[in-house]
């Protein structure tokens, strides 16, 4: 059978950064998306709240910005080797993130499967950022049904890696999890749990097991 590994981005693919946290940087507005995360970590925002004034805080962005922001971030090794491996196997890989779509869509370049953002106006913007397209940690779970879908599989068929209690929804919705340097109260939620900055050690927790346990 057919698997489908669910990749994080925020904290999981990415090591102690976040998407946004990267963006701001190279805007010069470290200070301000630190309060931003701190709320939202704090729950006094949600996704919707934190991705509108993120936008304001980008007033200025370029494409430009974006690809410097993506290739600077501290990725951990081994992304593009682990999905070329997934798919050799035949297996599928997806991104899905609360971070920006226009951010998280690079990763198809480095072969994952599909990549699913919230959804933000063009770089550079020149329209506000519709909250309907904001993705939330429950929403995740759509994504992920909506992939089953597309690929033929079903949630007994993935794996689900994540950091934080945003992914936990995801983790309790499919059978398999990874928790990748993660908070306490999601580890205790996994069914594998990896500290590190190689994700092929993470991918390797999982041995060969196939949907169901049954070995590949």
């Amino acid at each position: 059978m057919t698997v489908l590994h669910l990749f994080d981005l925020d904290g999981t693919l990415m090591y102690g950064s976040a998407a946004p946290v990267e963006i701001s940087r190279q805007l010069g507005r470290s200070a301000e998306i630190a309060e931003l995360e701190r709320a939202f970590g704090a729950r006094e925002i949600g996704p919707q709240e934190f991705s509108v004034a993120a936008r304001g805080l980008w007033a200025d962005l370029t494409p430009a910005h974006v690809r410097a922001a993506f290739d600077g971030s501290p990725w951990l090794s081994g992304i593009r080797e682990v999905w070329r491996e997934i798919t050799e196997r035949g297996d599928l890989c997806a991104v899905i993130s609360l971070s920006p779509s226009f951010f998280v869509e690079l990763l198809l370049e480095w072969g994952a499967h599909a990549a699913h953002g919230s959804v933000f106006p063009e770089v550079p913007f020149t329209r506000p950022v519709d909250v309907t397209g904001i993705l939330t940690p429950e929403a995740k779970v759509d994504v992920a049904d909506r992939l089953c879908e597309r690929f033929g599989v079903t949630r007994a068929d993935c794996v689900a890696y994540g950091d934080s209690m945003t992914d936990a929804v995801l983790f309790e919705a499919v059978p398999r999890s990874v928790a990748v340097n993660a908070r306490p109260h999601l580890a205790r939620r996994a069914t594998h749990v990896y500290e590190g900055r190689d994700l092929r050690e993470a991918y390797r927790l999982l041995g060969t097991t196939r949907r169901g346990g049954e070995a590949s």
